[in-house]
């Protein structure tokens, strides 16, 4: 694991791919030791690793272990998520894709995440596809 080019917030679906060694696992690996999990992506992650049989409390200790720090979702993460809507809802992005997105954008942080469709949103947040 090495260091990334500073804090980044991890998006469920790049922690998943990390945790299943995908394609651009490597990216995200580079983030680990100073990388946020919002609550809400913490929940996202614990349920899939829950739904496969894997002990999600295990990993997710693990994760805390490699300096992933658990960010609370609190009322103005809440405000700022609902107001990502209109310009995110062609791509169809989730409320917790969303609430990821609001997190970076709050502590100043660049998203780092799976999904591609994030990269052609036109918000004030830098993302990194994984892939």
């Amino acid at each position: 694991m090495t260091s990334g080019a500073g804090p980044a917030v991890l998006d469920a679906s790049a922690v998943l791919a990390w945790l299943r060694d995908e394609p651009g696992a490597d990216v995200v690996d580079a983030h680990l030791s100073d990388g946020v999990l919002g609550a809400i992506n913490l929940s996202e992650v614990h349920q899939k690793l829950t739904q496969h049989g894997i002990d999600a409390d295990r990993t997710i200790g693990q994760l805390r272990t490699l300096g992933v720090r658990v960010e609370p979702f609190g009322l103005a993460d809440a405000i700022a998520t609902s107001t990502l809507w209109p310009a995110t809802r062609d791509r169809g992005l989730s409320l917790a894709d969303r609430a990821c997105l609001a997190l970076a954008r709050r502590l100043g942080c660049t998203a780092i995440t799976a999904d591609t469709a994030w990269t052609q949103l036109d918000l004030d947040v830098t993302v990194v596809a994984i892939r």
